[in-house]
């Protein structure tokens, strides 16, 4: 499974290293940066000092409460200095590498890269005007070989609004549509590799809860897509890149 010009373009644009993630150093360098730093967290929707929610504690018991503990990550399994570690999903910063598989909660804003648990050869770079494969437990014949196609679900309901999961499958050419997945996403079937394109205050939750309009109160999905594509060409200009290409609108 190749990886496609955009995606390739994004890991670049957004300084990322898709076969080693990013160094212990440079991880925290973006963690201090003035524009896009801070830890992954992201203001509860009644965000009030936790001696007030002891005094009073049915706070927690608001629906917005409860499905705002539903959907935090508790940690990530993050590429760090060529090695896959688990961390705490707070630690994570723009550009960072993740693997997602089945039960996991997204840590952040991501976009796809590749489907499956294992890295694919990025060397083999194929362009984004291929067909998806309409059937992902099919397969295919590659020089002899048989490889079976894999398709990734996740359900972003509490974030977006949207009733039915969302499947990611492969192309025709085995690559992976480029998808956007949302902090506090679950991963319902499948794996990949993202990039993070979004963290803490600039994830599409943070936003929909600042704008009081989380929990969401119809299917606001096509919105929030738009919006994410936003996100990830704004937060590439601000710290990593000055072209003002708006890769993003390509996808």
């Amino acid at each position: 499974m190749p990886i496609t010009e955009h995606q390739q373009e994004l890991l670049s644009r957004h300084g990322a290293n898709y076969t080693n993630g990013l160094t212990t150093s440079e991880a925290s360098s973006r963690r201090n940066s003035s524009t896009n730093g801070g830890l992954n967290k992201v203001q509860k929707p009644i965000n009030c000092p936790s001696w007030v929610c002891c005094l009073l504690p049915c706070i927690n018991h608001i629906p917005s409460m409860k499905q705002f503990r539903y959907v935090q990550p508790d940690d990530a399994e993050v590429l760090r200095d060529g090695r896959w570690i688990r961390y705490d999903a707070a630690s994570l910063v723009l550009g960072d590498i993740v693997r997602l598989a089945e039960g996991d909660v997204v840590p952040a804003d991501c976009v796809v890269i590749s489907l499956g648990m294992e890295h694919v050869d990025a060397s083999s770079i194929v362009g984004d005007d291929e067909e998806d494969v309409g059937n992902a437990t099919s397969a295919v014949a590659n020089n002899g070989i048989i490889e079976s196609l894999t398709e990734l679900t996740v359900d972003s309901h509490y974030i977006t609004g949207e009733t039915k999961p969302k499947h990611i499958p492969c192309r025709a050419n085995q690559t992976v549509q480029p998808a956007l997945l949302y902090y506090g996403s679950r991963v319902l079937e499948g794996a990949c590799i993202a990039l993070v394109t979004g963290c803490g205050e600039r994830t599409i939750l943070a936003k929909l809860i600042k704008e009081g309009r989380w929990p969401p109160k119809g299917d606001l999905s096509g919105e929030v897509e738009e919006i994410g594509r936003m996100n990830i060409d704004e937060s590439t200009n601000d710290d990593y890149d000055s072209s003002g290409i708006a890769l993003v609108q390509r996808y």
